[in-house]
């Protein structure tokens, strides 16, 4: 109790973020297409300095822009952290607004972090997002630990095998129903290893938190850092203080793991 009214209390701490947005175009190497992802550096930026990174992954039918100009809940309280950590914001568009993290989406987040490391000097990735976004940074989390230092899903689903909705998107950008398997966190509690913050509401309809309820029990009883934010009364959204309490004790608790 004692960690999560700390972890609260820094989160209605969270510092606007006031740096322009640049909107970056790049060639995936899968396949040659233009893709894109917007970055957003941190008040007082310095180039000579270490930088974290945190991905924000848009929801369905959004895209790039979400996380940098909408002022929900979610969108803020991730903007507004990473400010206040110094970190480097990244919103990419992870192939389509449909996406849920299939294999073309997969390869360009992988390619936009390679980049970003060329660019910038940085420390450590972390990834978060809301709805498709919190299904999508699981996805990227446990296929990729290597790369991810921390994730944060707010109101996402950790089991592709079970859940019903955008049937048809989900199939058109997975390929096939193996890749279900494969891209359901749940299924695969042994490959994250980091921190991991989850939200979720017990009125959510349109991505119900059953899997992602399980997912937080199977990561506490493998010994992993792990916060659950459960609010029974809670739809399909994250507050503010929630989002900044998820995503800051991930961040806290990747800074003490041995």
């Amino acid at each position: 109790m004692k960690l999560k009214l700390f972890l609260l209390s820094l989160g209605a701490a969270c510092l606007a973020i006031g740096a322009e947005p640049a909107d970056i175009a790049f060639k995936s190497r899968l396949d040659g297409s233009d893709q894109r992802y917007v970055e957003l550096l941190p008040p007082g930026f310095d180039a000579e300095k270490s930088h974290d990174a945190l991905i924000a992954l848009h929801g369905h039918s959004s895209d790039r822009w979400q996380f940098i100009k909408d002022q929900r809940g979610e969108c803020r309280g991730l903007r507004d952290v990473a400010a206040k950590h110094g970190m480097i914001f990244i919103s990419p568009d992870y192939r389509a607004k449909t996406s849920w993290m299939g294999p073309k989406a997969e390869v360009d987040v992988v390619q936009i972090i390679t980049e970003v490391r060329k660019r910038h000097r940085i420390g450590r990735v972390f990834i978060a997002g809301g709805s498709m976004g919190g299904t999508s940074a699981l996805i990227f989390a446990a296929l990729h630990p290597e790369l991810i230092a921390g994730v944060c899903s707010l109101n996402g689903t950790a089991n592709m095998v079970e859940f019903a909705g955008f049937k048809d998107v989900i199939d058109a950008s997975y390929g096939s129903a193996v890749e279900r398997r494969k891209r359901s966190a749940e299924l695969h509690v042994e490959r994250l290893a980091m921190p991991v913050a989850i939200t979720t509401g017990g009125k959510d309809a349109i991505v119900p938190p059953d899997s992602a309820l399980r997912l937080v029990e199977k990561l506490k009883k493998a010994g992993r850092e792990v916060l659950g934010i459960h609010r029974e009364n809670g739809g399909h959204a994250s507050t503010y203080e929630d989002t900044c309490a998820a995503m800051e004790f991930v961040l806290l608790r990747s800074h003490v793991r041995p």
